[in-house]
């Protein structure tokens, strides 16, 4: 199978330190990929340079076989969405305006959104299941519905590759599952290829059907997530107690932690 989007011996980071450190990695289309791993090491660093926000010092990134540093920045995003961590917003916009911003890469400079423009972005509020919030102004939503709203905007780009980053941040346990649940839909439904960074195992391991577990900068363990979450891989790159067993709702692998203090 050609990979979506293929990773090769990428390195990169900050000033002169690179956080990734000779990563490669299939993205497959359909894939709901789930990037794992302690603090610091290089979950994020990696989507910013999948998302062309950082620049790979050794290494390259293509999609559909393109390099996409010489990919044109607005077919580049025609393609790729991303939704970051934090769900604030500069200013205080309706959530339909916020929701239009993903049209940009299809329109012309100084050009107006069209009717098309409009239905597509009422589909992602739809699809989203905020429509009815469509007049509200972003900051009067609860974090839930910011989060909402934002997965809108990056769906109105109309993606085949969407990367969000710890998109269950900040939300309670409701929410999480929630967002998560949209996101399996969307994948199922519309055969959207998903790569998320999250901090929980157990979410990780029931929505993704591959995960990648990061440790200093590299990957540890890639594969299903029975292959990857297994108490000894945890506790090697977590330094923690665990006990794994199996979920008997999901028959995925579930993480239990073990109190250094009884």
């Amino acid at each position: 199978m050609r990979a979506l989007l293929k990773i090769n011996n990428v390195s990169g980071g900050y000033n002169k330190e690179n956080v990734v450190k000779g990563v490669s990695l299939d993205i497959n289309q359909g894939d709901f990929m789930g990037i794992i791993g302690p603090n610091g090491s290089g979950k994020t660093t990696l989507l910013r340079l999948t998302t062309r926000v950082l620049r790979p010092r050794a290494g390259n990134i293509s999609f559909r076989e393109e390099d996409i540093f010489h990919m044109d920045i607005k077919a580049f995003c025609r393609k790729v969405a991303f939704v970051s961590q934090e769900a604030a917003t500069d200013f205080s916009f309706a959530v339909m305006e916020i929701v239009l911003m993903g049209r940009i890469p299809h329109l012309k400079r100084l050009q107006f959104e069209t009717k098309k423009d409009f239905k597509i972005a009422e589909e992602a509020l739809s699809a989203t299941d905020i429509f009815n919030l469509k007049e509200k102004f972003i900051d009067e939503l609860s974090a839930g519905e910011r989060q909402r709203a934002l997965i809108a905007r990056a769906l109105a780009q109309e993606p085949v590759l969407l990367f969000l980053d710890e998109p269950t941040a900040h939300l309670d346990i409701g929410h999480q599952i929630q967002i998560l649940d949209l996101l399996k839909k969307l994948n199922h439904n519309s055969n959207l290829t998903i790569v998320m960074v999250l901090h929980d195992l157990n979410l990780a391991a029931m929505y993704c059907n591959r995960i990648a577990l990061f440790d200093n900068g590299a990957i540890f363990k890639e594969g299903q997530p029975q292959e990857v979450l297994t108490y000894q891989n945890i506790e090697r790159v977590y330094k923690t107690l665990v006990v794994v067993n199996n979920n008997p709702v999901t028959n995925k692998p579930n993480v239990v932690l073990v109190p250094g203090v009884k």
